[in-house]
């Protein structure tokens, strides 16, 4: 059994991963966290490894609420992944 969230890939991410989002099955556990779906993405290699490295400014929203790495993440929710916004 696995747990489904809708991941969306924001700004300068959606072109760097030739997606706007993706259903994403996560194994079943209790306890996943936001950086457990970003260690699953990472596991991609390429782009996904590069722009989701470790120390990469990239912000995370769950369904629109702007989280931390150890928040939890659970069927159903909306896993928002963007770079940090700049202005001028």
């Amino acid at each position: 059994m696995s747990t489904t969230v809708d991941v969306l890939y924001l700004a300068r991410l959606r072109e760097a991963f030739g997606t706007a989002g993706e259903a994403l099955a996560l194994p079943a556990a209790t306890g996943v966290t936001v950086a457990d779906v970003l260690a699953l993405l990472r596991a991609r290699g390429g782009a996904w490894a590069a722009e989701l490295a470790e120390g990469r400014a990239i912000r995370i929203a769950v369904n629109q609420t702007m989280v931390a790495h150890d928040a939890p993440v659970r069927a159903g929710d909306e896993f928002a992944v963007l770079p940090p916004v700049t202005g001028g």
